[in-house]
């Protein structure tokens, strides 16, 4: 019996809710005015390549926290596919614990569903007037924008940060959206999800301390 349990971890609900001491949801609290990175995705399950982009959008000052918006189902990928969304929140929040700088949001758990960024980001907004949101998204996320709901109008209120994916993409050369130097890192959720399949390792794609919660969760 592994001696670590899923349902155990407690939930931050962001921008509505706060936890501990985490300096990206107590500077929310009191009003001040932040830049925040969106990263959105299933995390299906979250690895060390999304921990990694993370930190050096931190680090190179693209942003002064990085939300991870946990997405229940995508309009472009099979519901089946998916873990429980509940679950992996969860795990999202277990690989950002130590890193105070992230934090782990579940805004789109009550909205409509499939989850459109649009609304997500209105609903943000809303919420938090004072904060600017940005969001991270990998090239290949990026090249298929066009077929987004209402993808206008999140070009027209947000910066988008892209980072490097494997493959080619053609550039674009939208108002507010940026390319940043970052490496490229060849992983993703699906390889892992692949390689659990195969019964292969996993240890040098996700976090030590989670390696076997997710052997669990994706057998």
């Amino acid at each position: 019996m592994p001696e670590w349990s899923i349902g155990a971890v407690s939930k931050t609900v962001v921008p509505s809710g706060t936890q501990g001491s985490n300096p990206c949801l107590s500077a929310t609290k009191q009003g001040l005015k932040m830049h925040i990175g969106l990263y959105f995705g299933t995390f299906n399950p979250i690895h060390n390549g999304h921990l990694a982009i993370a930190k050096q959008v931190f680090q190179q000052g693209l942003c002064d926290a990085v939300w991870f918006v946990v997405s229940p189902n995508s309009p472009f990928k099979s519901y089946s596919e998916l873990l429980d969304e509940h679950k992996r929140f969860d795990l999202v929040n277990i690989a950002l614990k130590e890193i105070p700088y992230c934090t782990a949001s579940d805004v789109e758990f009550n909205m409509e569903r499939p989850s459109y960024t649009y609304l997500t980001l209105r609903k943000l907004r809303d919420a938090d007037p004072n904060d600017t949101f940005s969001i991270i998204m990998g090239e290949d996320n990026l090249d298929g924008m066009e077929k987004w709901k209402n993808h206008e109008e999140i070009l027209q209120n947000h910066t988008i940060f892209v980072y490097p994916r494997a493959g080619k993409w053609q550039k674009k050369t939208w108002k507010n959206v940026f390319y940043i130097d970052l490496p490229l890192l060849d992983i993703s959720s699906s390889l892992i999800r692949k390689r659990l399949e195969k019964g292969e390792d996993i240890e040098n794609f996700v976090p030590q301390n989670m390696v076997e919660m997710i052997k669990t969760l994706y057998s």
